[in-house]
């Protein structure tokens, strides 16, 4: 019984450790990605000059469009054919 205790406490050791990992590669993972995006006073992006299906993948999959920081041109409306 007392092994089986050790173990269960190592074990949730290692999970806390490796969710404390893991939190800090992500934060340091989003960082990098909207730290070109221009952002509000609130910190959040600036979404003002997106197209509703830029908007759409921003809230759904996390997507930041290139054009949000600047590097790559605004696409043409009319650019797109098909779609879903």
């Amino acid at each position: 019984m007392d092994k089986m205790y050790l173990v269960l406490v190592l074990l949730v050791a290692g999970l806390v450790v490796f969710a404390g990992v893991q939190a800090v590669q992500i934060a340091d993972i989003k960082a990098k990605v909207t730290s070109g995006a221009v952002t509000t006073s609130s910190g959040n992006l600036d979404t003002s000059g997106w197209t509703a299906d830029e908007k759409m993948n921003y809230e759904m999959h996390g997507v930041i469009p290139a054009r949000a920081s600047g590097s790559a041109p605004k696409p043409a409306q009319s650019a797109m054919v098909g779609g879903c």
